[in-house]
């Protein structure tokens, strides 16, 4: 254990730090609970555990696991999952409810550390299973010794060390502990990467857990970077949640990927684990695609829409018919605002002005009516809504229930951030009416 114990001392945690350690009553987790009790003998530690009602012998660890803290002056945290959804326990539903466990105690005790008892076994078989069944650079790293989350640092100290060191450990030191008998069916894809590749890699290499974590720290100090990289360029290709394709195709391929993965990370958020390197390459060849419009299945149910030149998650949202009568400020079904303004801050297509004696009052906003026509602005005669649709580049879903402003006499005055009317003041002439057509942020309700 002299790897770990020299990891723990260059973190320079500080005496008053309180140190939270998930701890499940394994033989790994309370090794770790011991050495940390070692190194930091000043420090609050609290031990973290989580009942995963799913063994029947969870409630006899549980208080067995309470009863050493007691022993060993160490504060005993608990949580009991009571139920899972459909009833069917699952891994990732148990991992996201113990790791919210774990961030309220860190917000509890103001602590800035959590410590897990992964080991160096751990991170040799979440690496080959990564790379068999494909991931991400990230993927394929495996696990870091120090993560950092939002408010603190996950560290595992025990990737420096075998679980047969820590089992000897644990003997060594009388620590007492109990076995999960799941842990040796084979029916779990880690397990028998455990009992039947694990031992053959160790044949040719004792240490080759020390290889692995060389290889994981390179890789990760590539990611590293590229999220550096990846920082810089986002905002200027990902708007309003929406990939702007002609600015994405600008950067080389590894870019695009990475801002892909990105892009369905800040979408799927806790449920990336079900994207896959397949799914990564099925949007690449959207994004690369030669059709204006077409879409992808992407997992969990969702679709992601290629329209011209942008690609969106279609939000299942769907419209019917509308038709308000505005009276100077309106949410619109697209999440879009139109709203009575006091200066003329622009001229472009998504402001306009109107001399209210030109217009018929009262005003109305509705959607497309099949064979709509507008008077559009420095030219003679009327044009289709649909051709400027076509014109415009319009996906063709939201042709139909695109909003128009109208008058009570059913001029239309205005086809928000596309076209204006005839009618419209806002370069020359006299105006007292000036809307704006523009997207909701959170918060903003001005009227």
């Amino acid at each position: 254990m002299d790897s770990v114990n020299e990891f723990l001392k260059t973190l320079n945690i500080n005496k008053n730090d309180t140190l939270i350690v998930a701890v499940s009553f394994g033989p790994d987790s309370m090794a770790l609970l011991n050495i940390i009790k070692r190194v930091y003998p000043n420090n609050k530690i609290v031990c973290a555990h989580v009942h995963h009602n799913h063994r029947k012998e969870s409630d006899i660890e549980c208080d067995e696991l309470r009863k050493y803290c007691v022993k060993s002056k160490i504060d005993f945290e608990f949580m009991k999952i009571e139920s899972y959804k459909n009833d069917m326990f699952t891994e990732e539903e148990a991992r996201s409810k113990r790791y919210s466990f774990f961030d309220s105690l860190i917000k509890k005790y103001g602590s800035n550390y959590l410590f897990t008892a992964h080991h160096g076994d751990d991170l040799v078989e979440t690496v080959l299973m990564r790379i068999i069944r494909g991931s991400s650079l990230k993927g394929y790293a495996g696990i870091p010794l120090i993560s950092k989350r939002k408010s603190y640092n996950l560290i595992r100290p025990f990737l420096f060390v075998t679980k047969d060191d820590i089992l000897s450990y644990c003997n060594e030191n009388n620590i007492s502990y109990a076995v999960d008998k799941s842990n040796s069916d084979d029916s779990y894809t880690r397990n028998r990467y455990r009992k039947y590749v694990l031992p053959c890699l160790k044949q040719e290499n004792p240490l080759v857990h020390k290889q692995f974590l060389k290889f994981s720290t390179v890789l990760n100090e590539y990611d590293n970077y590229f999220e550096k990289v990846i920082d810089k360029l986002y905002p200027s290709v990902i708007t309003q949640n929406e990939i702007n394709v002609s600015e994405l195709l600008k950067q080389d391929d590894l870019i695009i990927k990475r801002l892909i993965m990105r892009y369905l990370y800040d979408n799927y958020k806790e449920e990336i684990t079900y994207v896959e390197s397949d799914n990564i390459d099925l949007v690449l060849s959207l994004v690369k695609s030669k059709k204006t419009c077409s879409e992808i299945s992407l997992p969990r149910k969702k679709t992601l829409i290629k329209s011209y030149n942008k690609i969106y998650f279609d939000n299942g949202f769907k419209y019917n018919d509308y038709c308000f009568v505005f009276d100077g400020y309106e949410k619109l079904p697209n999440d879009f605002i139109i709203n009575k303004i006091g200066n003329l801050e622009n001229t472009t297509n998504y402001v306009t002005a109107f001399n209210s004696q030109d217009i018929s009052f009262p005003l109305y906003i509705r959607n497309v009516i099949n064979g709509d026509k507008i008077e559009v602005l420095g030219l003679n005669g009327s044009k289709k809504v649909h051709d400027i649709f076509i014109t415009e580049k319009i996906p063709k879903r939201f042709r139909e229930v695109y909003p128009l402003l109208v008058d009570s006499e059913g001029k239309i005055l205005w086809i928000p951030g596309v076209k204006k009317s005839k009618y419209d003041k806002s370069k020359q002439g006299k105006y007292d009416i000036i809307l704006k057509y523009y997207k909701e942020e959170k918060n903003d309700r001005t009227k």
